[in-house]
């Protein structure tokens, strides 16, 4: 059974709080702490989101060995794949009346994924890093849809839903190296 991601929620002081950042009046008929309950939601896996694709690139730069060429084109390709959701996820934080926290330091202080390894080159180890964190991003968007689901937010589930059938794909074709 998947855990669920839970939103780190502050107040800061100013009305807002440390995962939706200043909310904006809006249309949207949501309830106010509902949208900000997924705004928060939708920071944390933008977080993680972003992790995961600057980690998958770190992997397709460094990887070293024999299966070198099948390892970086692997890697670059499940990077290219993720990169797009980092702007779907973010628009819907907006288009709930959120901000979008997104920059690299923003999503370096948040994210919920390891850290990558500085020390692992070697193709099928550096195959192993990658899965973990394949691994740790596809249940905490599978957590998220479920959590959004839950509080009555069907668009973001939705969204979550789409980004959790990309990520297990690329974590199957990832895994398929491991498996004998």
């Amino acid at each position: 059974m998947a855990t669920k991601t839970k939103s780190k929620t502050k107040a800061n002081g100013n009305g807002s709080h440390a995962m939706t950042g200043k909310m904006h009046s809006t249309s949207n008929n949501m309830d106010a702490g509902l949208r900000e309950q997924m705004v928060a939601l939708c920071n944390q896996q933008l977080a993680n989101t972003a992790d995961l694709y600057s980690q998958t690139k770190q992997a397709h730069w460094n990887v070293k060995g024999i299966h070198f060429e099948e390892f970086h084109v692997l890697f670059d390709k499940m990077a290219l794949a993720i990169e797009p959701f980092a702007d779907t996820i973010a628009e819907r934080a907006t288009a709930l009346g959120g901000t979008a926290l997104g920059t690299t330091r923003m999503a370096a202080a948040t994210s919920e994924l390891p850290e990558f390894p500085a020390d692992v080159f070697q193709g099928t180890e550096m195959v192993k890093v990658v899965v973990e964190r394949w691994g740790h991003y596809a249940n905490s968007a599978r957590a998220a849809a479920e959590q959004s689901d839950e509080a009555g937010d069907l668009v973001t589930s939705d969204m979550f839903i789409e980004i959790t059938a990309l990520a297990d794909k690329m974590l199957w074709f990832a895994e398929a190296h491991l498996q004998a």
